[in-house]
């Protein structure tokens, strides 16, 4: 950690002030693992990622909040009313209407807790308001000192119980999903290294291809000269010369073109190169099917969300019944309140006792069969849920078996390319060998040749394909099989990057 630490501080401060000043390029080189963990602490994917798991994180702390006391304060600190109004006079002189100007303001204290158990709302309220007649003077108080009060839906939907089974799910997911994203960045990171590496390997062998291609020619012109090499040998001579010369400019832009790229991905300037250093040695590490099946079923995030999706489509067929039949609610309030022309005395007993209780009832009388045929496309919603999930399920299982199953062929995919590069590189000193003394024609030297370029290609597109394997591998079980233990141990750490 202490090396990237020093390796970011290097490439964000240290380079740029050195190309300002002498406006040089800076070679850097950077092993697979330093570009991974450098892409993790700057790249824009990276930061992105963590950013989308911090607003998941503040949903769910919305989500716990919303379990505990709030306290609410709510005024109307001004209202004036000024307006003409029908009162009654006498029996003589009956209605007419008068001018008055009111000034009222109020206030109200309120804790609020939502009860889980029952989907209710629990409230403690004291108030006080005010009022006074602009035209007489006269003011006016009443004082709720306490109020007590319990609001409860009677239509068997209980949003709070729901939310308590479905948001930590759902945060657990954003968790395991973080961390996912970071195996994904992993491997665009390895991509991204690999691109240069392999641009490097072709342009030089477009390089050793071109200088070898000349010196053949050379020797292909002085035998033609004595008769040794037709001239058709010595055309092919030509024609390998200029397709050499064309490859090492192909060559040439590929390098740059995956530079760039990889700068970018890392958000570095065009005054760093860095030198990919390959790495020779991969772990041994085998793959137990069985147990990484149970890890990935653990672990990942795609799992919670099939769990996630069935539990929703199972709340949304209990909403639509609450919705769709008897809705009624219950209201009740006891507390005490006083009016008094005097603000000390709106708060001394006796005070007058306050009780409240009201129940609201809808009841669907004539729907034409809606009720009942939204309840039926909830309950089709929820089994073509079910059956989605069982099948998302088993393609999951397989496609994460095949893939550990493809990793742990890759250790000897890998020696095998390396067998094969070392025995084409014999093979082609040995050719050229006995090229040199006359001994083979030019068709069987640029076999040879060919089967070199080959070789090395292969092989670095051999660990190419260990590497992202091994992430894939990762990224499906969020398990390091190197330090043997979840990732999701290293949250903590990573979050502080």
């Amino acid at each position: 950690m202490s090396r990237i630490i020093l390796l970011t501080f290097v490439l964000t401060i240290f380079i740029p002030r050195v190309s300002e000043a002498q406006r040089e390029q800076v070679v850097v080189d950077l092993t697979l693992d330093q570009v991974i963990d450098l892409a993790h602490q700057q790249s824009l994917y990276g930061f992105r990622t963590k950013n989308m798991y911090l607003s998941r994180y503040w949903e769910f702390r919305s989500f716990k909040a919303d379990r505990l006391p709030s306290l609410v304060l709510s005024a109307t600190p001004i209202n004036y009313d000024r307006s003409v109004r029908s009162q009654f006079i006498s029996e003589e002189e009956g209605d007419r209407f008068i001018s008055r100007s009111y000034f009222t303001s109020d206030a109200a204290l309120s804790v609020r807790q939502n009860v889980t158990m029952t989907g209710g709302v629990f409230d403690v309220t004291t108030s006080l308001s005010r009022i006074q007649n602009m035209d007489t003077e006269a003011v006016n108080y009443a004082s709720y000192p306490v109020s007590i009060g319990f609001t409860q839906s009677l239509n068997g939907y209980n949003r709070f119980r729901w939310e308590a089974r479905i948001q930590p799910l759902k945060f657990e997911q954003a968790k395991l999903e973080y961390l996912q994203s970071l195996e994904t960045l992993s491997i665009q990171a390895t991509n991204h290294f690999f691109n240069v590496a392999t641009a490097e390997i072709n342009m030089t062998i477009a390089r050793t291809n071109y200088a070898n291609a000349d010196t053949l020619y050379r020797i292909g012109s002085g035998r033609f000269e004595i008769g040794t090499v037709t001239q058709d040998e010595l055309l092919d001579l030509e024609l390998g010369l200029l397709n050499a010369r064309l490859a090492v400019s192909r060559a040439e832009i590929d390098l740059k073109q995956a530079h760039a790229s990889l700068n970018s991905f890392l958000v570095l300037g065009d005054d760093v190169r860095i030198n990919c250093v390959v790495p020779t040695e991969i772990p041994k590490i085998s793959i137990d099917v069985e147990k990484a099946l149970t890890m990935a079923i653990e672990n990942n995030p795609q799992i919670l969300g099939y769990q996630r999706q069935l539990l929703e489509a199972e709340q949304n067929v209990a909403r639509t019944r609450s919705e769709s039949g008897l809705n009624a609610n219950i209201r009740a309030n006891l507390g005490l309140n006083r009016t008094a022309d005097d603000l000390a005395l709106a708060y001394q007993s006796p005070f007058l006792e306050q009780q409240q209780i009201r129940v609201g009832v809808s009841i669907p009388i004539v729907d034409w069969g809606q009720r009942r045929g939204r309840i039926q496309m909830a309950r089709s919603n929820q089994d073509v849920a079910e059956a989605t999930v069982k099948q998302s399920v088993l393609d999951f299982e397989q496609d994460a078996i095949i893939s550990f199953l493809d990793f742990n062929l890759q250790e000897d995919q890998v020696a095998i390319a390396a067998k094969a590069d070392t025995i084409a590189q014999m093979g082609y000193r040995v050719t050229m060998q006995r090229f040199m003394i006359d001994k083979v024609d030019v068709i069987r030297l640029n076999s040879a040749r060919n089967s070199l370029d080959a070789a090395r290609r292969n092989y670095i597109s051999a660990l190419r394909r260990y590497w992202v394997s091994y992430y894939g591998i990762r990224q499906i079980t969020l398990y390091d099989f190197l330090s043997d233990r979840p990732l999701m141990e290293n949250l903590d750490e990573l979050l502080q990057r």
